[in-house]
């Protein structure tokens, strides 16, 4: 491995400190090989300045809802220890088309369908999409069955 300048590298509280996670998360996106440190003479970790390019894009990732095996799967295809290029990123964007796609139209009939009723004292259980008389939705099996279907999937393991 070769030698590398301690200016040239962030130890973990720099890191933490310029991308908002916690010490503790760096350890574990470590661990999960999300990012990688190497380690000075006396143990401890120095990440490379292109770590918070990665952080920056796990923080995205999983706001849009990626999992961490997603993040994974695309970080596989990055440089490990060099900026991803404009190609890199235009790659990965591609993948995630439609998936984000698929997220976007769940969030806007639930939003859509939340106008409606919200306030509007049309008092009507039988129009409304939210009232579940009955337990009618116990039919349609698990979840929130009045969910668009992209908004019922399972959530994954943290």
């Amino acid at each position: 491995m070769a030698v590398t300048s301690p200016l040239a590298t962030l130890t973990i509280t720099d890191v933490s400190r310029r991308s908002g996670f916690a010490s503790s998360a760096l350890r574990y996106y470590e661990r999960l090989g999300l990012i990688a440190a190497e380690r000075s003479g006396g143990g401890r970790r120095r990440y490379p300045r292109a770590v918070l390019r990665r952080l920056a894009f796990i923080r995205a990732a999983r706001h849009v809802g990626l999992t961490l095996d997603e993040v994974r799967d695309a970080l596989e295809r990055l440089p490990p220890h060099a900026t991803p290029t404009r190609a890199d990123w235009t790659e990965i964007s591609r993948s995630w088309r439609r998936r984000l796609n698929d997220e976007i139209a769940a969030l806007v009939a639930l939003r859509d369908g939340l106008d409606s009723c919200i306030g509007c004292g049309c008092l009507s259980l039988r129009r409304c999409k939210v009232s579940n008389p009955g337990d009618a939705a116990a039919a349609r099996g698990p979840g929130a069955a009045f969910l668009p279907r992209r908004l019922r999937a399972p959530l994954p393991a943290p």
